[in-house]
């Protein structure tokens, strides 16, 4: 509780002057930020990418140009864009930022796909695409499925036929929850406590075991889902909920020569700085998706800016599913 306090307390809502537009600089009218668990990272101090005091919130989501500069060519007055990178701040109703930091994205998805575009589906998509050659009918085992990560794995994964193994809590609302994630394309779904118990075998009866496991937890229930993993596997960690380290037995590595590695999306934008090709490249392929009804949105909550205490407060309860959308 004192933590989320001191979360909330730490934001004011202010009026600010909009800065003057240079040469190369975009006016951007804000639509739709979402609050993700990095962004209450960032508040409490704790995560990797810390932007100078004062600072506005937000590493998300969606906007429409209103005014370009008399140097910007590939941005016109109309156009919806997200940000590059992290560190924009999104929260804000008005904001100019350089033509550089903005990427243009295709104003015919729905809204809330663009505001949520930029950081967990590209999360998702360069995790089944980077670490292992998946093919129709191989497998995945994912933690934390019901995170919007984990929910665009699922149906990035269905898309391409790949099976997903799907682990989360469990919860009073597990009925529903396992409803949901079905009906966006889960092949299983288990509890970190069923992930333990023999009946496990059951499921590689009918598909293979996994060449790839997802991690955004640590703790034991990494350690549980490792077990799993096809000998030469690679389980990709890119979080830390739990905030426990990431155990593995000897055994896995010597006799199963199982690969451990890491993911952060705003490295990877930092590794493809001058290869905008692989962006542009991979929003596309998202892009598609979201036109296909094969990628939606997660579940979202959308909360006007007044409110963002509120928002601020949902998006720090347990087993909460949705994500805080603020309308900017």
């Amino acid at each position: 509780l004192e933590a989320l306090f001191l979360c909330v307390s730490l934001f004011r809502l202010k009026d600010l002057e909009v800065p003057k537009l240079g040469d190369s600089d975009v006016l951007v009218k804000m639509l739709a930020a979402p609050i993700n668990p990095a962004d209450i990272n960032t508040i409490q101090g704790t995560y990797a990418l810390l932007p100078p005091l004062p600072a506005v919130g937000g590493n998300e989501g969606v906007g429409e140009v209103l005014e370009v500069g008399r140097r910007v060519t590939a941005l016109k007055p109309g156009d919806w864009v997200i940000p590059v990178d992290a560190g924009l701040g999104t929260w804000r109703t008005r904001g100019v930022f350089p033509a550089e930091m903005l990427l243009k994205v295709p104003s015919d998805i729905p809204l809330l796909c663009a505001a949520t575009l930029s950081i967990n589906p590209c999360t998702a998509f360069r995790m089944l695409a980077d670490f292992e050659s998946l093919a129709p009918g191989d497998s995945v085992i994912q933690n934390a499925a019901n995170s919007s990560v984990g929910q665009a794995v699922i149906q990035i994964a269905r898309a391409s036929g790949i099976k997903t193994i799907n682990v989360v809590r469990g919860r009073p609302d597990l009925p529903k929850l396992v409803e949901r994630l079905m009906a966006l394309g889960a092949d299983h779904i288990i509890t970190e406590e069923m992930l333990r118990k023999p009946e496990m075998k059951d499921i590689f009866k009918s598909i293979p075991r996994p060449r790839l496991a997802l991690n955004c937890i640590g703790g034991k229930s990494t350690t549980d889902m490792l077990r799993h993993l096809q000998p030469k596997g690679t389980m990709v960690t890119y979080g830390g909920m739990a905030k426990q380290p990431v155990m593995v037995p000897v055994s896995a590595f010597i006799f199963r020569d199982v690969r451990l590695r890491g993911f952060w999306m705003t490295q990877w934008r930092k590794d493809h700085m001058h290869d905008q090709g692989s962006m542009t490249r991979m929003i596309d392929a998202l892009c598609q998706l979201i036109r296909r009804g094969q990628l939606t949105a997660p579940a979202c909550t959308e909360v006007p800016l007044q409110d963002y205490r509120a928002a601020l407060e949902a998006s720090m309860k347990p087993f909460v599913s949705s994500k805080q959308i603020l309308l900017l």
